[in-house]
């Protein structure tokens, strides 16, 4: 098999591991924060600061832990490193669902956090694989499987959490991550043919001296972390706010469909956008992404029914969908194959880093002021992420390129 025929193989089974393991993560998602209810009589604001710590401490490790894999997969490869994940992370979830208190939930999912990844990973994994002319096409077809994943897990587990019970289904849900470390197994890793003379490995410092000296790349890896603190602050206390909204019959399964309808928004687009960034440049494409999703989600603030929320959530899916594929294609773009690995690496701990501040921003802004001044904050946050990109293409024109 030649690599044409390699790469697509991957891309297929990577589709499917990928869309198992969102799945699975977004089957327990909608209701962490009634999972904790469920340990003791607590106060409204307890849970809803709680949610917001136990969500956000799998990202520390994971913040910490992310640059290495990298590193390492550019050294050793990114299979190996995908399939520790996938083993780690089902392991850690299996043990979540014998968890009888707030602390030890806590403490599971910091030790989760070290295996977290493995989607970025997959990016990365394929990546190398792929033509640069062809990356966001490319890039968005592999993110429809975790898109598709996340669209059906949060019904599914609610489905799940209301007839088993949220212990079950986090057991459940380690065993569809098993067989996304299984499918891993089956593929064969390769990288795409480089010019001769180029370098097989970069010192970690060359790394960052490459991403210094392109201030639209620095500024791309900068902003995920701003993408990230806006997107997961309503994550945590969504599942409170269709509560408040909708009321407490079938909640979570009420709170699955909020989850999902993003990621029917997001399965629509991702791979359009991914083609429209190859044709017309990655860095134009974000930004228009960034200040149509800060547009999108002003109105969540003011709405009253459930289903306005529904809607809302299903135009930012639209409209973010392209922000990862778009954004990974950029940086296949910028960064050496060889070095790709540990690039991704940092992007994927700055992500990591808003996933922490992200659910404990909105944990305790919903606390004091309300799930509206959520939707606000978050808004002004990707709006302020676009004027930041605009402003730095602007004033470094010779750096915004189309793809190859």
């Amino acid at each position: 098999m030649n690599q044409q025929g390699k790469a697509k193989r991957n891309l297929w089974i990577m589709w499917f591991a990928n869309f198992f393991v969102s799945g699975s993560m977004t089957m327990v998602l909608p209701f962490i924060s009634l999972y904790i209810e469920s340990f003791g009589n607590f106060s409204v604001t307890y849970v809803q600061h709680w949610s917001g710590l136990t969500f956000a401490i799998t990202f520390v490790s994971a913040f910490i832990f992310s640059p290495i894999w990298g590193k390492i997969g550019d050294r050793y490869g990114r299979k190996k490193i995908l399939i520790i994940s996938g083993l780690g992370m089902a392991f850690s979830i299996f043990l979540i669902g014998f968890a009888q208190s707030v602390w030890q939930l806590f403490f599971l999912r910091f030790f989760m956090g070290f295996f977290s990844g493995f989607i970025p990973m997959s990016q990365a994994f394929i990546s190398t694989q792929t033509p640069k002319e062809i990356a966001g096409r490319v890039l968005g077809t592999l993110q429809t499987g975790s898109i598709t994943g996340s669209l059906l897990g949060p019904m599914l587990g609610g489905v799940l959490a209301d007839t088993l019970g949220y212990s079950t289904t986090f057991k459940w849900t380690s065993i569809a991550i098993f067989i996304s470390a299984l499918l891993v197994m089956t593929t064969k890793e390769f990288r795409i043919e480089v010019r001769s003379g180029a370098k097989s490995h970069y010192s970690s410092k060359e790394v960052l001296m490459h991403i210094t000296r392109n201030p639209i790349l620095l500024t791309v890896l900068l902003i995920s972390a701003l993408v990230q603190i806006a997107h997961f602050s309503i994550q945590p206390i969504l599942s409170l706010f269709v509560s408040e909204l909708h009321g407490k019959s079938n909640i979570a399964f009420y709170s699955g469909i909020a989850f999902s309808v993003a990621g029917l928004g997001n399965l629509l687009m991702s791979r359009n956008w991914g083609k429209i960034a190859d044709k017309y440049g990655y860095i134009k494409i974000l930004v228009i992404l960034l200040f149509a999703a800060g547009i999108i989600y002003l109105p969540g603030a003011a709405v009253t029914s459930f289903w306005q929320l529904v809607l809302i959530r299903f135009l930012l899916g639209a409209a973010i969908g392209g922000i990862i594929p778009v954004r990974i294609a950029y940086i296949r773009q910028e960064a050496p194959i060889a070095m790709q690995g540990e690039v991704l690496g940092y992007n994927n701990s700055l992500r990591f880093l808003g996933n922490i501040i992200g659910p404990m921003l909105g944990g305790f802004v919903s606390g004091y002021l309300g799930f509206s001044a959520v939707f606000i904050s978050t808004s002004m946050l990707l709006i302020i992420s676009g004027f930041i990109l605009l402003v730095t293409m602007n004033r470094n024109p010779k750096l915004v390129k189309r793809p190859a």
